[in-house]
């Protein structure tokens, strides 16, 4: 059968590499965890426009709540778009001149996209990015004049409601091309980069002039940019490294260092030096989204796969992670320490690598580990000196020994001298 009409999720050829950047996710990835990918409340851009439609012709379903959701914020949409018409200056010309640029730029905003957006008509195609463009510059408007006191938006109202819109704005599937929000809204908001970093708390984390793509991009670049100062190094898979309880034991000791977006690994005297990473009930969608925009878009530079895959060879169970809690490299704000394991082991589920920045931090680890000075020297210090009580009675029966053994030679030098 020959397809005639372009369809949702076709994929497009040729693809511009210069400006490809939207991803629909391999299925090899979503379906390990398919929700992880699928936004709760909002739907932004194209990729997306297939479940709006599959929403509106469910309405009446109040059963169907994620569609009633979806509908619900359209309508949202279109409110925000009026009151921004009359919070800006110019108002309708504004948004007209809006327009004009969208249609300018539609078939740069089309080519950023992996699949082809043929099947969605131009009227529309304008009309959506115009609509979801300014519903998320209106939304960070709104969020930054928060008082404490209820206004009648049911976003603003209900701040569980604004976390997770927020986690759906970093959605890989869900994402506008960052230049159209910078060509629109620059004139009118000269700190409007500085305004999405505040909104995503990413301030201090990132330079204000630190370029991305999208906002899945933003997250990335916020972990990537603290692997600038590496000096070249050659990247090779890691063949094995053993995990943290195993090290331990081998006389491995670990810290936490730098923020907890740091990606910055190394091996320093013995020690494992790593940054702190906080697992809260998103960090997984957002490593999920972050490592499949590496899988598409970045497949020789997976600097954030590479860190996840290097902690997943620390972690097989959660003693692994009970000691790495201990070390604080790992802060757990999800309950048992079997949740932290699971998941970290999952993340790396059909991830390939071609290389990893950490592959020369597991060569070393591996060397030290296999040491048998330093295995002994570890046992030693553990079975002798594993606490204050322990240590304490250690050198109290060095000292007994050592005294029994001087009354002992001194007694014998008696005898001979008698």
């Amino acid at each position: 059968m020959d397809i005639k009409k372009p369809f949702p999720g076709m994929w497009r050829f040729p693809i511009n590499p210069e400006i490809c950047c939207i991803y629909r996710v391999p299925e090899c990835l979503r379906s390990v965890n398919p929700e992880a990918y699928t936004p709760q409340v909002v739907l932004i851009g194209p990729l997306n426009q297939s479940i709006k439609y599959q929403a509106y012709r469910s309405l009446g379903d109040i059963t169907n709540t994620k569609s009633t959701g979806y509908v619900n914020m359209e309508e949202c949409k279109k409110i925000y778009l009026a009151d921004f018409t009359r919070r800006v200056v110019g108002g309708k010309n504004t948004i007209n001149g809006f327009i004009r640029m969208i249609k300018e730029d539609e078939e740069r905003i089309r080519d950023s996209y992996s699949e082809s957006t043929a099947w969605i008509e131009s009227q529309e195609f304008v009309e959506m990015i115009l609509h979801d463009c300014v519903f998320i510059l209106e939304l960070i408007l709104r969020t930054f004049e928060i008082r404490r006191e209820k206004r009648g938006d049911p976003i603003i109202d209900k701040p569980c409601l604004r976390v997770t819109i927020k986690g759906d704005l970093m959605l890989l599937e869900n994402q506008l091309p960052y230049f159209i929000l910078e060509k629109l809204f620059k004139p009118i908001f000269p700190r409007i980069q500085e305004l999405i970093i505040e909104y995503f708390k990413f301030e201090g984390k990132i330079g204000n002039e630190s370029k991305f793509r999208h906002f899945t991009d933003l997250f990335r670049c916020v972990r990537v940019e603290t692997l600038q100062e590496l000096p070249p190094m050659e990247f090779n898979q890691i063949e094995h490294m053993y995990n943290a309880v195993k090290l331990h034991s081998g006389g491995v000791k670990f810290e936490a260092v730098e923020n907890e977006y740091s990606l910055y690994v190394r091996f320093e005297n013995g020690c494992l030096k790593m940054p702190s990473l906080a697992v809260d009930d998103q960090e997984e969608t957002k490593l999920r989204n972050i490592m499949a925009l590496e899988q598409c878009h970045y497949p020789y530079d997976p600097h954030v796969c590479n860190y996840i895959t290097f902690l997943d060879y620390l972690i097989d169970t959660e003693k692994d992670v009970d000691l790495l809690v201990e070390k604080g490299i790992i802060r757990n704000w999800i309950g048992q320490h079997s949740l932290v394991a699971e998941m970290v082991n999952k993340l790396t589920s059909n991830i390939i690598d071609y290389g990893s920045y950490c592959s020369h931090i597991s060569v070393q680890v591996n060397a030290y580990y296999s040491s048998p000075f330093n295995r002994s020297y570890a046992v030693l210090k553990r079975v002798y000196f594993g606490n204050m009580w322990i240590g304490t009675a250690t050198v109290a029966a060095m000292l007994l020994l050592l005294m029994t053994l001087v009354q002992t030679v001194a007694s014998i030098i008696q005898v001979k001298q008698k």
